[in-house]
């Protein structure tokens, strides 16, 4: 899978003015700009909501775990999973609005 993540020199705690101002090219999904990737805090938020992005192909998120790798070995972040599948496409916390 080609990525489309780039790295960013600016880092740390994003507001909404800050996320409108980022290129595509920094998020794990791109299309549906989610998912900001500019720095180690970012790419573990990503890992860590990844089955909680929703209206997304498996291609997206094909797409956007190839993104979260890239940027993952840029900021020497470890990532155990292999494949996206592995973080699932659900969301696997309890959620009591739905119980």
């Amino acid at each position: 899978m080609r990525t489309t993540w780039k790295p960013r020199t600016e880092h740390g705690q994003l507001d909404t003015k800050d996320r409108k101002e980022l290129p595509d090219s920094v998020y794990a999904f791109p299309k549906q700009r989610k998912e900001p990737l500019t720095d180690s805090r970012h790419v573990r938020t990503a890992l860590a909501r990844f089955d909680q992005v929703q209206d997304v192909s498996d291609h997206d998120r094909d797409l956007a775990f190839a993104n979260i790798k890239k940027a993952a070995e840029h900021y020497g972040v470890d990532v155990a999973e292999k494949d996206w599948h592995e973080l699932g496409k659900r969301p696997h916390t309890r959620n009591p609005a739905n119980d």
